[in-house]
């Protein structure tokens, strides 16, 4: 079966509808961040999430660290998932939990080295499924996804042979290299942004090249 695909950058209920149309199991709404593409606001994301249909999932990137503030963001724009781009340094998951106890929680990994596999693995346990990508927390101005950069993914097939959750690949996936990245890894979904677009927009031929080639 091929992978669930999530596409990510969602700018408006447009881009949701045309996503949908060609097969997207999950939609990525980015909300505040430090860098990169596709940002709208609370108000934004909380207008799409209300239009999609089950069993579509929407995914809230937050940039929040704190469970209190992630919960709060949360609570703006009621998504049915949460994907926390960053590490969580207040608070624990278990709180996010029972604040929401019907949201899933999706943690990034930035795929870096062998110690992004031990993170992944530390994590897992925790939430309901781990996102691999290519940014890097450790800059002076964060990146936290969007870079339309690939990573190792031997690393990445590492954390999947070594964790029991869904794992979605991210990280400057396209129609050129999307069948290689699923045969190395084989992983539960792909997530793309920049590899579906033209000039910030999503590219109906560019889905289209994309859905074709996973089927």
């Amino acid at each position: 079966m091929p992978p669930r695909v999530k596409i990510c950058c969602i700018s408006s209920r447009e881009e949701a509808a045309l996503a949908i149309a060609y097969g997207a199991a999950a939609l990525g709404l980015v909300g505040q961040m430090p860098s990169g593409p596709g940002v709208i606001s609370d108000e934004d994301i909380y207008s799409i999430a209300q239009i999609v249909p089950p069993p579509i999932s929407t995914f809230l990137l937050t940039s929040e660290t704190m469970g209190e503030e992630i919960i709060s963001h949360h609570q703006r724009v009621h998504t049915t998932t949460i994907q926390l781009v960053d590490e969580l340094t207040e608070g624990s998951y278990q709180t996010i939990r029972e604040a929401l106890p019907h949201i899933k929680l999706v943690q990034v990994i930035h795929v870096i080295n062998e110690h992004s596999v031990e993170e992944a693995i530390a994590v897992s346990e925790w939430v309901d499924a781990i996102l691999l990508d290519s940014g890097n927390p450790n800059l002076a101005i964060k990146e936290l996804g969007g870079t339309g950069r690939t990573h190792n993914w031997q690393l990445s097939r590492q954390i999947r042979e070594n964790i029991s959750k869904p794992i979605f690949l991210a990280g400057g996936l396209h129609p050129g290299n999307v069948q290689e990245a699923i045969e190395t890894v084989q992983p539960f979904g792909v997530d793309l942004c920049s590899g579906v677009r033209t000039n910030g927009k999503l590219d109906e031929k560019k889905l289209e090249a994309f859905f074709k080639t996973l089927r």
